[in-house]
């Protein structure tokens, strides 16, 4: 097996036992915990530590600690989130909560930035599109992560009342310390050795790469991703499961989500290099906007029982395309500038998960509808005058052994 696959797949197990513990925790906090609003609290803070994280640490821990040792450090926020659920109150909840949201940002952003390293690496020794590559390593990590759904769900469902048991999380944190190789080893084979950058320079470097206006044009993107899949976690499952059919249900549902998730993953990643990402961007905004005014125009009830998770098969297969197009265009783009790409692509999706679950006991469900339609509209918008930039700037396919300089060229083209 290719050593750069095998750390894929480390990283993407390592990620599915941590998240079969959390997953299902998630998708119940809202309705386990709804007196006094403390699921929706918990989860509102979690998000704001993510947010305020994603500004600073994520350059910062991956500079000093490498991407192995930001994930090894940032997953043991959410063992400690899942054992505050096992004693869930105001005093467990919000605490690990807070912990959880200060580790998810660093967490997220190196393990896109290791993908994103690993599928360059790959594509030069194969003689391949960088952006291919990267696009197939997300689709693998992104069909075994989403699997986590399943197995989280499936356990919360089958035992309600229980959650999975945190040691997977600390299974996790062993897996990914024994077997993933360190990123910076990987660096120095590809690049070659480098300077660190001075402190100040490393924790403001978020900022900084907001020079560039594409950056400016994408936030849209993660702020979206983040405001759907609030939607889908607190209200779909409160408003629409809970009330029509039980919170019993809410497991069930949110499994088939995860399970179509995972497998569009895995085959955008692969059909991608053939369709190009503008035609699966183009159905992943279809199809969630199809969603949305069919929930405007729905009247649920318990004996349409089908319709449940037709819906949230649909909401998987378009946010398949947030998460994995996402992901590998900061990658593509922002090659040069990886980590605080991510570390900016985190601040926005936490600032949508902030806003989803801000708002979640004020407005009514028709009028949340109404603002993912207004911000998918502007963020396709947005989306589409970057595309329309980077067209100016083609690239031709790289030789074996060869550096993929065209890739390059266009990574460092700035509007």
């Amino acid at each position: 097996m290719d050593r750069s696959l095998r750390n894929v797949l480390v990283v993407s197990f390592g990620f599915l036992l941590l998240f079969t513990a959390y997953g299902g925790l998630q998708s119940l906090q809202s309705s386990l915990y709804s007196e006094e609003g403390l699921g929706v609290t918990a989860l509102s803070t979690l998000y704001g530590g993510m947010l305020l994280s994603s500004m600073f640490l994520p350059p910062l821990l991956i500079e000093r600690l490498g991407c192995k040792g930001t994930i090894i450090l940032s997953m043991c926020g959410y063992v400690a989130f899942s054992v505050g659920n096992f004693f869930a109150s105001w005093y467990t909840l919000i605490p690990t909560s807070i912990l959880l949201g200060l580790g998810a940002a660093p967490l997220w952003s190196a393990q896109s930035t290791y993908l994103t390293i690993m599928g360059n690496t790959h594509a030069k020794k194969a003689g391949k599109h960088g952006k291919d590559v990267v696009n197939q390593y997300f689709g693998i990590f992104f069909l075994i992560f989403q699997s986590s759904g399943v197995w989280g769900n499936l356990i919360s469902s089958l035992v309600f009342g229980q959650t999975p048991s945190q040691g997977s999380g600390v299974l996790a944190v062993l897996m990914i310390a024994a077997f993933l190789k360190p990123i910076r080893d990987v660096q120095r084979e590809s690049e070659g050795e480098k300077k660190s950058p001075p402190f100040w320079s490393t924790l403001l470097s978020t900022f900084k790469l907001y020079r560039d206006k594409r950056l400016c044009l994408l936030i849209l993107l993660p702020l979206y991703s983040g405001l759907q899949q609030g939607f889908l976690s607190s209200e779909y499952t409160r408003s629409y499961v809970t009330c029509a059919l039980g919170i019993q249900f809410v497991g069930y549902v949110m499994i088939c989500f995860s399970a179509t998730n995972a497998l569009c993953s895995v085959l955008y990643g692969k059909v991608s290099q053939y369709t190009g990402r503008v035609v699966l961007y183009v159905l992943g905004a279809v199809t969630h906007l199809s969603c949305m005014i069919a929930l405007l125009l729905w009247r649920p009830g318990a004996d349409q029982l089908a319709v449940f998770f037709v819906f949230s098969g649909l909401w998987g297969m378009a946010d398949a395309v947030w998460q994995t197009q996402n992901n590998a265009l900061y990658g593509v783009l922002f090659e040069k500038s990886k980590e605080a790409a991510f570390a900016n692509y985190r601040l926005w999706e936490a600032l949508g998960y902030v806003v989803a679950f801000g708002y979640s006991t004020f407005l009514c469900v028709r009028v949340k509808l109404y603002i993912l339609l207004g911000v998918l509209s502007l963020t396709m918008v947005a989306y589409g005058l970057v595309e329309c930039v980077e067209s100016k700037n083609p690239i031709r396919p790289p030789t074996p052994g060869q550096a993929n300089q065209a890739e390059d060229a266009e990574i460092q083209t700035k509007m």
